[in-house]
C-alpha cells in the first residue's frame, strides 16, 4: 500500500508538540520534491522499515515538512521483503517521475532497486545496506550509502573477538548477500581460528541442528548474524540450550537491537555487540534525536531509525546546496558528497566510492540505573574505518 507523507499528514501522526508547527506551514509552498521510500513494512522485519521510515520522518517533521529548506513529500510502500515487489515498485515510481530514493533495508533487495533506479538517471541514498557488490567496481556516481558497507560491521565484530581474547570461534550467518559478506567481513579482522562456518537459509526459524554443531565444535564464543525475526528465534533458542551459559556470543547490532532486546528479554544479557551507533553514544546530536524520537513514536529507536534519521540530514544538506533541482545533479552529487551535516554517530564522512567512513565500538547489553536492559559502550574499536572495496572504485 501507499503512503504518501507531506506536511499535512506528518502533523497528523507526529507528537502533540511539532503538529502545531507543521500545520503553520505556508498554503503556497512550491510543489514538494518526491522522495520514492521502498521499505519493507509487513513480514516479521516489518518492524525494520518502520523504524527506517519513522527516523527519515522525523527529521522531515522537524523541518516543518521541508529537508534543507526543500518542501518534500514521502511517497512510501511495501515491498514485503520480496526483492520482484520492489523492482516493480521501483519501476513505476520512476516512471511517474520520481528521481531521488531510499528506504529499502535489505541487500537482496537493494539489488533488484539500486540498478532500475540508476538506469534512468536518478539517485539512490541508501539507509541501511552496503553490499559489496556496489561498493568497488560497481560503484555508481548517483549511488550513495549513508548507513555502513555490509563488512564493516562484521569487520569491527572480528575487532571486538580479539579485544575479547577469543581464539576459537564458530561463525553463522544466512546464505545471501548480506550474510555472506558478514562472514567475509569478520574473517577479514580476526586473528584467531574459525573452527566452523555455518550458513543458515533466509527464512529459517528452527536453530536445533546449528546449535548442536557449535555444542560439538566448543568454541570460546559465536559470531552471529541474523537480523529480526530469525535473530530473535536464534537468541532465544541458545539460551533455552544452556549455549549462553557456556559459550558467549558476539554479534552486529542487527542481530540483537532495541526492538529485539525488548522480544528477547533477558537472554540478551551478557551479549558483546559491534555497532557505530547506540542511543547511549555521548554526542548532543545523538542525544537530541533519541530524546525527540522517544517523545514522537513512544519506544526507543534503533539503529535503523538512526541510520534513516541520519540520511534524511545528508539528502537535506544536499538539497539546500542546489535549492532542491536535482537535476543539477554535478552539483548535487558534489552537496552530497561534501556530507555537511552532523551525524548522530559522531564523526561522518565518505570515501571515494561514496560509502561511510565511520568510528565502530564494542558494547555490551547490560542493565541500566532503571532497570531495563541497554547497549553500554565497552570501548572504541575502530577509528575512521573504510571498506575494503573503496580502492575498486574508479569514480
Amino acid at each position: 500500500m501507499r503512503t504518501r507523507i507531506t506536511a499535512f499528514t506528518l502533523g497528523l501522526t507526529a507528537a502533540t508538540a511539532l503538529s502545531g508547527v507543521l500545520l503553520a506551514a505556508p498554503a503556497d509552498a512550491a510543489d514538494p520534491l518526491r522522495i520514492g521510500f521502498i521499505t519493507t513494512l509487513s513480514t516479521p522485519a516489518g518492524y525494520i522499515g518502520e523504524d527506517e521510515r519513522d527516523g527519515f520522518k522525523l527529521a522531515i517533521t522537524q523541518e516543518d515538512g521541508k529537508l534543507g529548506g526543500v518542501p518534500v513529500e514521502l511517497v512510501v510502500e511495501d515491498d514485503a521483503l520480496k526483492p520482484a515487489n520492489a523492482k516493480q515498485i521501483a519501476e513505476r515510481m520512476t516512471g511517474e517521475g520520481i528521481r531521488l530514493f531510499t528506504g529499502v533495508n535489505f541487500s537482496n533487495v537493494i539489488s533488484a532497486v539500486a540498478p532500475t533506479v540508476l538506469k534512468t538517471g536518478a539517485f539512490y541514498v541508501s539507509l541501511n545496506p552496503g553490499p559489496s557488490v556496489f561498493a568497488g567496481g560497481g560503484c555508481s556516481p548517483n549511488y550513495f550509502v549513508a548507513s555502513y558497507q555490509n563488512d564493516n560491521f562484521h569487520e569491527a565484530g572480528g575487532l571486538a573477538a580479539n579485544e575479547l581474547g577469543y581464539k576459537k570461534v564458530v561463525i553463522l550467518a544466512p546464505n545471501y548477500q548480506a550474510g555472506r559478506d558478514a562472514l567475509e567481513g569478520f574473517k577479514r579482522t580476526y586473528k584467531g581460528q574459525v573452527v566452523s562456518e555455518i550458513y543458515t537459509k533466509l527464512d529459517q526459524t528452527d536453530f536445533s541442528v546449528e546449535l548442536a554443531r557449535i555444542r560439538s565444535a566448543a568454541p570460546d564464543a559465536i559470531y552471529q548474524f541474523h537480523p529480526g525475526g530469525a535473530g530473535i528465534n536464534f537468541a532465544k533458542q541458545y539460551a533455552n540450550s544452556g549455549l549462553a551459559k557456556e559459550i558467549p556470543m558476539v554479534l552486529p547490532v542487527f542481530s540483537m537491537d532495541a526492538r529485539m532486546m525488548a522480544a528477547t528479554g533477558d537472554a540478551a544479557e551478557g551479549y558483546y555487540i559491534a555497532s557505530n551507533w547506540s542511543a547511549g553514544l555521548d554526542n548532543p546530536a545523538n542525544k537530541d534525536f533519541v530524546a525527540t524520537f522517544e517523545k514522537t513514536y513512544g519506544r526507543k529507536p534503533t539503529i535503523y531509525a538512526a541510520q534513516a534519521y541520519d540520511t534524511a540530514k545528508l539528502i537535506a544538506s544536499g538539497l539546500d546546496k542546489v535549492d532542491g533541482d536535482i537535476e543539477k545533479q554535478d552539483a548535487f552529487r558534489a552537496a552530497l558528497k561534501a556530507a555537511d551535516f552532523t551525524s548522530v554517530r559522531g564523526s561522518f564522512a565518505f570515501g571515494q566510492n561514496q560509502h561511510p567512513i565511520l568510528d565502530w565500538y564494542l558494547m555490551r547489553v547490560e542493565r541500566g540505573a532503571d532497570g531495563q536492559l541497554a547497549q553500554t559502550v565497552v570501548r572504541k574499536v575502530a577509528t575512521a574505518m573504510q571498506d575494503a572495496y573503496a580502492a575498486e572504485c574508479k569514480m
